[in-house]
């Protein structure tokens, strides 16, 4: 655990850099480079499920060809690079456009364009390259400094998932209060250049544990090329029958073959379409080296299964990304409007409210591992105290409940504005509704505590299903997800605009730049049916789930001896 410590310690100073951007983003976009609030939102979503999406080529590269600290290391310098030049563009006001409030009508605001459009991008998009590289190779570069071998390592590698997310819970925390209010109160590119450093900070914890990391070693072969051989192979023997004996299939027939090949796993029944994959015929059977696109091992093959078993329960964890990027956008401009004092010469900036349910989890987690885990482990026999499928379906109703919670809470802010005649109160121009931004933490309470229970479930979930030579993709199963989960919020607020455009009298819902007349409380109540509906299929997509086998079981002799 002493070296897989400098994973945490580059995971927490990542997330100090960026957790606040996620969540802050939008106000960046819409106050000083003239967004409208739809468009910062669908803005701010793109840019997350980009970085995101890139998790994967990141992925695939450390399992095949970099390795998983080197890609570790390349994505941290280009997003402690990004985040610099975000920096200098927030400071130099020739390379921003001209100060000027959204919220005021008689306001003719310029939206960034050209160059410094170009540059802001740039910026943005380096950022997220190297966000998404470092999501895709941390996790799995830590749990690689524990032997599969060893029992007790084993247990110390499932903590290690519970104290990755205390981890980016502490560098959260810090984001979400200590950089927010240097972005808000000393401007953004202070708050850039805090960033920086903390990313600066992130890189050399990583690079100092070199002499002592275990290094997945890379064969420049990749595993996910032999997936889709599976599937070709499958294809183009559609028409041959299967063997009654499954030991009939072919499968590595040496020792000193066996050798060169990480796990073989057995057999199963599942998905037996793909097993015409690996169906011997005439001129298969007497080759010493089959073409792979053709003849399959059998390995291959139950590798292929287990990723096409792993799809459904993929599929069902999208919604919750999708609840999260309101809370990181909508929400933040419902506390743009509420009363944001603490004290009566300390204002809370909206963006902050966020850091309660992290606070939470950052005694949570611990609980959860030292007092929860073992109690229910006596209990249940399960190492980990509950299946990882139970602990993602927790998170998945408690966020369906976050966004009734914020419903109501919407009702009740549109309630207090219309009460007051503030309904066309323009946000930084007149004084704020005469209700507390405190409200808002109901929601992100919630789904706090949803994602302690999904994201380490998730995580740990992929990461003992995968193959063994994708593990690192597998950590990309749960980003991918969140890719998918931000880029359907995009898709959703168009939507919604668009089917409501007529009925609204308006833009749609969620259109256009005062929240006061918008139908916000509706939006969040369709979200919240929509994830109840998604838990009901999970429920029944996991309950048909067939959790793989902890140690794969090494054959060293062919099947068909």
């Amino acid at each position: 655990m002493d070296v897989a410590s400098c994973v945490l310690g580059t995971f927490a100073f990542e997330h100090m850099a960026t957790f606040g951007l996620a969540v802050n983003l939008v106000t960046y976009y819409t106050g000083v480079m003239h967004f409208s609030i739809a468009d910062a939102a669908t803005q701010l979503t793109n840019l997350l499920g980009t970085s995101y999406i890139i998790t994967i080529a990141v992925a695939f590269l450390a399992d095949t060809y970099i390795g998983r600290f080197k890609a570790g290391l390349a994505a941290a310098s280009v997003e402690f690079l990004g985040l610099g030049l975000l920096a200098l563009q927030a400071h130099y006001p020739k390379l921003k456009p001209p100060l000027c409030n959204i919220y005021d009508k008689n306001s003719h605001c310029v939206q960034v364009s050209g160059t410094k459009a170009a540059l802001l991008f740039v910026g943005l998009y380096s950022a997220a390259i190297g966000f998404g590289g470092i999501k895709a190779a941390l996790p799995s570069h830590g749990a690689d400094q524990f032997d599969d071998k060893d029992s007790e390592e084993e247990g110390q590698r499932s903590s290690f998932f519970n104290w990755l997310l205390l981890a980016r819970c502490i560098g959260g925390s810090i984001s979400l209060t200590v950089f927010v209010w240097i972005q808000d109160n000393k401007g953004w590119d202070w708050g850039f250049f805090a960033s920086t450093m903390a990313m600066f900070c992130g890189l050399v914890i990583f690079a100092s544990g070199l002499p002592r990391y275990r290094f997945h070693v890379t064969n420049g072969s990749s595993a996910l090329s032999e997936i889709v051989q599976v599937y070709v192979a499958a294809i183009r023997n559609r028409k041959l029958k299967l063997p009654d004996d499954f030991n009939d299939l072919y499968e590595i027939n040496n020792d000193r073959e066996a050798a060169n090949h990480s796990e073989l796993l057995p057999h199963t029944h599942a998905f037996r379409f793909l097993d015409k994959a690996a169906i011997l015929t005439p001129s298969t059977e007497n080759t010493e080296r089959p073409d792979p696109w053709k003849l399959c091992r059998v390995t291959q093959v139950e590798n292929a299964k287990i990723l096409l078993n792993i799809v459904p329960i993929f599929c069902c964890t999208t919604v919750m990304t999708l609840l999260l990027a309101q809370l990181q956008t909508f929400s933040i401009q419902q506390g743009i409007t509420m009363d944001t004092r603490i004290t009566k010469s300390f204002n809370c900036p909206p963006a902050s409210i966020a850091v309660l349910p992290v606070l939470f989890l950052i005694f949570g987690v611990p609980l959860y591992d030292r007092v929860f885990v073992p109690l229910a482990r006596k209990i249940t026999g399960i190492p980990t105290g509950i299946t990882y499928l139970q602990r993602v379906g927790v998170g998945l109703v408690l966020s369906s409940l976050s966004m009734a919670a914020a419903a109501m809470i919407e009702v009740k802010r549109k309630r207090v504005a219309r009460d007051n005649n503030m309904v066309d109160s323009i946000p930084l121009l007149q004084p704020p509704l005469p209700i507390s931004v405190f409200w808002l933490s109901f929601q992100y309470f919630i789904y706090g505590i949803a994602d302690m229970f999904t994201y380490v479930g998730l995580l740990e979930f992929f990461y003992s299903q995968a193959p063994k030579d994708l593990k690192s993709l597998s950590s990309c199963f749960l980003w991918s997800s969140m890719a998918i989960g931000y880029f359907l919020s995009t898709i959703t607020v168009r939507i919604v605009n668009c089917a409501t455009k007529n009925i609204s009298g308006s833009g749609g819902w969620l259109a256009g730049n005062n929240i006061n007349r918008g139908h916000l409380n509706i939006f969040y109540w369709l979200l919240s049916l929509l994830s109840l509906f998604n838990f009901f299929i999970y429920l029944f997509v996991s309950s048909r789930y067939k959790y793989r086998k902890a140690s794969p079981v090494m054959q060293n002799n062919s099947a068909k001896d």
